[in-house]
């Protein structure tokens, strides 16, 4: 790999991390001020004219406090994943990582939210660092 590649890597492990701990400060590192993330209906809703925006534009507060209010009301079963692909622009100033996720959540009443197919993670290279500037859902190919 790469060095920039290599940096890639990291920030998906540093994302791995965060979900595995539930470290809200440690996944909001990773965003861009400008991240936006839309989200399929369904894991085979690959038309995005399926597709909704949960959270809209990224808000440090209010992201955080959705993802509290998941890891307060459910228990990570497991978070597997898996890199297929990180693909760097010849400019070094943007990338994306491809990434296979199977991400199993349950609430208190025992209600499953899995998160199970492929992903594309978008970053820029900016001010010295990279930052998440958009993410598909998850999507079973």
């Amino acid at each position: 790999m790469t060095p920039e590649q290599l940096q890639i890597k990291e920030i998906v492990d540093r994302e791995t991390r965060a979900w595995d701990t539930q470290d809200v400060n440690l996944l909001i590192t990773l965003f861009h001020p400008d991240m936006v993330w839309p989200w399929p209906k369904t894991s085979s809703s690959h038309d995005p004219m399926e597709w909704e925006m949960v959270m809209g534009k990224f808000n440090k507060e209010r992201w955080s406090k959705s993802w509290q209010h998941l890891f307060d009301t459910h228990r990570l079963v497991h978070n597997r994943r898996e890199i297929k692909k990180i693909v760097v622009s010849e400019e070094q100033d943007g990338a994306f990582a491809v990434v296979d996720i199977d991400t199993l959540w349950v609430d208190q009443q025992n209600n499953k939210s899995h998160w199970k197919g492929r992903v594309c993670k978008v970053y820029a290279h900016t001010g010295g660092e990279w930052k998440m500037t958009m993410h598909t859902g998850v999507l079973e190919y």
